[in-house]
């Protein structure tokens, strides 16, 4: 019997030398810590305490998106001659909500960016071609009356009378300041060669006065934004104007199929500058449209369609160095949020609930036109709604099979 005891406490001390995971150092608990333990762990479980908060449900940067159509707007039974797309984010002024827009009203649909050449006064090339910027207001941001035009296209040839398109607005010390593109050629001649102008009201009803072209300036020769500056995005933080803009790369006039999208930002002290460039730009690698809001200290900013980093929220506590707060699906094209902190220097920015996008493949490939949206979500620090923070949100098998091989080349790659 005692020789049967000693052989099992040896079997017993063979097996545990033979696996040393099993000894009395800490390992990850059960219950989710609210802060990084003082254990060994690995780089994906440490990643989680990089997050604001380990557990995505908890995360204030995380969220689902819905969306609702809009009521108000015409697109003339969907024959292409009248797009609307690159809403601004809405402001409420005397209990209205109001935006402006790009808004295309031609006698046919784009013919597409290959086809540039092709272009005429009448014929567009892009679905951003031959577009004036209007206004719009809404009582509740779901139904809208169009006011009419904001800033129209000026005489040729100055800058914009081609197209003026992709507005956003700045208000500052009473006055509204729309910045916006203004192209002097079709898109696709030489692509999207393109700078930013400026236009100032008392109201948000206008009168719209000019107020300078190429405020932001292009890089030089060589740079990553030597020709371009587009969808610029104005916020006020630590007492300044920060517009955030974005510029395709590695791409026209030689080729177009390695383009890479950045972002970067100019800060100014008067809304029509002189605006400078931050030395670390660009300060965002992925991303198409620019969205950018403050939250918390800091700026929080929504990456979509394009890089490595697509598809995520980001956060910068100084507004320039960000880094991924949450990862996103079925994000919002061309978000354009509605953040009432947007223009009063908050160090405790809240974040926001609703706001606007586009859709660009709303017609066909012969009729192309874009419809803009409303989407709301839960990116406030004074909401909590849990069913925006589900991570289990289910689509019908037709969702994806309408993502097939035929689509590869069906969609032609946008800007």
């Amino acid at each position: 019997m005692k020789h049967g005891i000693r052989i099992l406490v040896i079997l017993l001390l063979a097996s545990f030398l033979a696996h040393p995971s099993i000894s009395n150092e800490p390992v990850f608990p059960h219950e989710m810590p609210t802060e990084k333990p003082g254990i060994p762990m690995s780089s994906a479980t440490e990643r989680m305490f990089q997050y604001p908060a380990p557990r995505v449900q908890d995360n204030e940067l995380f969220s689902q998106f819905k969306y609702t159509r809009l009521k108000g707007f015409d697109y003339s039974n969907g024959d292409g001659t009248i797009s609307r797309r690159d809403p601004s984010r809405p402001i409420r002024v005397n209990g209205k909500y109001h935006i402006w827009y790009t808004r295309r009203h031609t006698k046919v649909p784009p013919i597409g960016w290959d086809r540039a050449r092709e272009a005429t006064e009448v014929v567009p090339s892009t679905d951003w071609d031959l577009c004036d910027i209007w206004h719009a207001t809404s009582e509740d941001g779901v139904i809208w009356e169009e006011q009419g035009v904001a800033v129209s296209r000026p005489e040729k040839p100055s800058p914009g009378w081609r197209s003026v398109c992709t507005p956003d607005i700045l208000v500052w010390k009473g006055k509204y300041y729309l910045y916006y593109q203004a192209f002097d050629e079709p898109s696709g001649l030489r692509g999207d060669l393109c700078p930013v102008s400026v236009s100032y009201a008392d109201s948000p009803s206008g009168p719209w006065k000019h107020g300078g072209d190429a405020v932001i300036p292009f890089g030089k020769n060589g740079e990553w934004d030597q020709n371009a500056t587009h969808d610029p995005h104005p916020i006020v933080f630590r007492g300044k104007i920060y517009i955030y803009y974005k510029a395709a790369y590695n791409k026209w006039p030689e080729k177009r199929d390695k383009y890479a999208v950045a972002h970067g930002l100019v800060m100014a002290d008067d809304p029509l500058g002189p605006f400078e460039k931050h030395p670390l730009n660009p300060v965002l690698n992925s991303g198409h449209e620019t969205t950018y809001f403050p939250f918390k200290e800091g700026v929080a900013a929504l990456a979509v369609k394009d890089g490595n980093e697509r598809d995520t929220m980001q956060y910068s506590k100084d507004g320039v160095n960000f880094q991924i707060a949450s990862c996103l699906s079925l994000t919002p094209t061309a978000a354009a949020p509605y953040v009432p902190d947007a223009f009063t220097n908050t160090k405790d920015g809240r974040g926001f609930t609703w706001g606007l996008c586009h859709f660009v493949n709303a017609g066909t490939p012969r009729k192309s036109y874009s419809i803009m949206a409303r989407f709301d979500c839960d990116l406030s620090r004074d909401y909590d709604e849990p069913a925006f923070k589900k991570t289990g949100v289910w689509h019908r098998p037709e969702f994806y099979f309408e993502q097939g091989m035929n689509t590869l080349r069906e969609h032609p790659e946008g800007r």
